[in-house]
């Protein structure tokens, strides 16, 4: 198995839980390392996070210019991606990520798949999948992809498994729209989504990262 590279950082010495985060189109597992401090959950667990590079490829709608990216984007218009061979290969990496958790010990219902623009699309897509309960699955500033043929791929094993989605109502790369329409598609197949809007562009701010800390703190409870 060959797996992504990854940048990786713990809370404490002795983690018992695992959020694996995907960076957005042409960033890389640096990205949200900065707010690993922040997500430190007073009392709870210590907490193993994992930051994986995208494949670098070239980027259609950047003029084919290579950068790290989960999958080829070829418009920019309101349709699905056509790029399915690269999101699928994407899903199965972060898969394998997962897989290597298992064998570190961490069970599926202790692992968060977590993901900012792009990286959201194949967190969500990935999660939504999986055919193991997940502690959680998180999308920032984010779209649905595939999002019509879902109603017959998603496993049972996560329709009840707690969803944080979030957008800035400012966003001029992803369109707040297409948050809203995120939220509206996964209730409609009977999901329970913790749904954020904040004034901001594509981005993250302070009051976000404090309510995705207490969404992990309510997903990584432990017994």
């Amino acid at each position: 198995m060959s797996l992504l590279e990854t940048v990786e950082q713990t809370t404490g010495p002795e983690p018992r839980a695992t959020v694996i985060w995907l960076h957005g189109l042409g960033a890389d597992g640096h990205d949200f390392e900065p707010v690993v401090p922040e997500l430190r959950l007073a009392g709870g667990p210590d907490l193993r996070f994992v930051f994986p590079h995208a494949p670098v490829r070239p980027v259609t709608i950047n003029l084919g210019m290579p950068m790290r990216a989960w999958y080829d984007i070829m418009t920019f218009d309101s349709g699905p991606p056509r790029d399915r061979a690269g999101i699928e290969a994407s899903a199965a990496a972060v898969r394998d990520l997962i897989a290597r958790e298992l064998d570190r010990g961490i069970p599926a219902e202790r692992i968060v798949l977590a993901g900012f623009s792009q990286g959201g699309a194949i967190a969500l897509y990935t999660g939504l999948r999986y055919e193991q309960r997940l502690a959680g699955i998180m999308g920032l500033s984010t779209y649905l992809i595939l999002s019509e043929p879902l109603s017959d791929e998603r496993a049972q094993a996560n329709a009840a498994t707690p969803m944080f989605v979030a957008h800035g109502s400012e966003d001029p790369v992803v369109p707040f729209l297409a948050g809203e329409r995120t939220v509206a598609r996964l209730t409609e197949l009977g999901y329970a989504v913790e749904w954020h809007s904040y004034a901001m562009p594509h981005a993250v701010c302070p009051q976000e990262i404090a309510d995705v800390r207490q969404w992990l703190a309510t997903c990584l409870v432990e017994p």
